[in-house]
């Protein structure tokens, strides 16, 4: 896509076209928010938090504004976009009201005089998804704008009007020119922005792909990077699990914004003892839910984000049919205009299949039935990626135990999956490297600056 446009994923019309940034445009921005820097970190850090906090009032007024742009762009249902917006605000809030203490100098210990403190180091580049198209920014650039540091961001191409709005609702809460510029520019652009000599770090949401090539490029010009990719997040269902509540949290988790979450709810494995009455349950709740209107309060699921992620997960749904998968419950393309797809739930995916091994970033279910809980670890952890997890069980004992032998970043017990404002994010493997969000989302693009007095 050589241009940002909004192409409304409910109709499939493209509304609105923007035109790229030219190079000469973007050095010009990128000196800039050089320039800016100069004078970003050394403002008060009163300054920093109450413009932070400016930003979360303003989210709060604009929220049925923003949310009704984002069901147009990518087809958020309404409801949930309002839902994000909200964690947006609370983000910002939370950087504001404890940036200053994450920022605490240090004293060494076994030492006389020796301290580190933590200071901004510069230009930050940002590469930014559609599917969270607030929050994926806002978890990037508060504790960024408040420990000091200017941000150049480049959303994604079909979100463009987002863009514009968050970069309106900055300059709105007072953020000094310069501090945060928006950049529409291509791919093949962002190389020689990060090449850049006032660039000092990449931080990127996305595909392996992308996260892949932007590291490779990042590494060649010695720029830190933060990668949060993809996931395939196990749900386990333990025995003595709440079996409805369970099933509950796998539905959100799997269907909340059409599953397309890097930590939506992947994988159900569910023990044996249990395991029909389980499917039972979910395959009731998926039959009967029905993509609609995203504009509409009453819906849950929307379309897709696009053309281009309905061809994907069709395509990904067909093959696992055509390598044998058990369908519990028959989904695919629905025959209108826009990017729609019926829900599906899929079962019997073994190792020969690619649908075992890939990301399905879309609303289709996997089941697993589980023999005991070493066959659970063995199935979650039988995967490249390694972002979240869920845990579903009365023992508490037992689940710690089992989380301790899981390769991801997170684990939540008995809930659906999820993030918060204090509650770090990311993951390992090929999931990325790197956290977000809490008292660790300000140590990513950090100097740890000693004085040894």
């Amino acid at each position: 896509m050589t241009s940002y446009q909004v192409t409304n994923p409910a109709t499939g019309e493209i509304e609105e076209q923007y035109a790229n940034h030219s190079d000469d445009d973007v050095q010009a921005i990128i000196t800039e928010s050089h320039d800016a820097y100069q004078l970003w970190r050394n403002s008060d850090i009163n300054e920093r938090a109450q413009i932070l906090n400016n930003i979360a009032d303003l989210y709060d007024k604009q929220r049925e504004n923003l949310a009704k742009i984002m069901a147009h762009e990518m087809g958020k249902p309404i409801s949930q976009g309002e839902g994000e917006l909200g964690l947006v605000s609370e983000i910002f809030r939370y950087y504001a009201k404890y940036g200053e203490q994450f920022l605490t100098t240090v004293d060494l210990p076994n030492t006389k005089n020796a301290i580190v403190k933590k200071e901004p180091i510069g230009v930050l580049l940002g590469i930014m998804p559609w599917n969270y198209p607030h929050y994926q920014v806002a978890r990037f650039i508060a504790p960024n704008l408040m420990l000091g540091n200017t941000i150049l961001l480049k959303h994604a191409p079909s979100c463009p009007k987002t863009a514009l709005a968050i970069t309106d609702i900055l300059s709105q809460a007072g953020l000094p020119s310069g501090v945060y510029n928006n950049i529409f520019v291509t791919n093949d652009q962002v190389k020689s922005i990060i090449d850049n000599k006032h660039i000092q770090g990449v931080s990127l949401t996305g595909s392996e792909r992308a996260g892949a090539a932007v590291a490779q490029i990042a590494g060649a010009a010695l720029k830190k990077v933060v990668l949060e990719l993809g996931g395939s997040d196990p749900f386990i269902v333990l025995k003595d699990a709440d079996i409805d509540q369970a099933v509950t949290c796998a539905f959100i988790g799997r269907f909340g914004n059409a599953g397309q979450a890097c930590n939506a709810a992947k994988r159900m494995i569910v023990d044996a003892d249990i395991y029909d009455e389980f499917v039972e349950k979910l395959a009731y709740k998926i039959e009967s839910l029905q993509p609609n209107d995203p504009l509409s309060r009453e819906t849950f699921l929307g379309p897709l984000s696009s053309s281009q992620a309905l061809e994907t997960i069709q395509a990904q749904y067909d093959n696992a049919v055509n390598q044998g998968a058990t369908v519990l419950v028959a989904g695919g393309k629905i025959t209108k205009s826009g990017a729609w797809f019926k829900p599906a739930l899929l079962a019997d995916i073994t190792p020969s299949m690619q649908a075992y091994h890939d990301e399905l970033f879309g609303p289709v279910a996997v089941v697993y039935k589980a023999s005991d809980n070493e066959e659970m670890i063995r199935l979650a952890n039988d995967t490249s990626f390694g972002l979240g997890a869920c845990i579903h069980t009365k023992d508490m004992i037992s689940g710690q135990a089992m989380a301790e032998l899981l390769d991801v970043g997170m684990v939540a017990f008995n809930q659906a999956p999820g993030t918060a404002a204090e509650m770090l994010f990311g993951g390992v493997k090929r999931s990325g490297f790197g956290r977000e969000l809490g008292p660790y989302g300000m140590n990513e693009f950090v100097n740890f600056k000693l004085y040894n007095k």
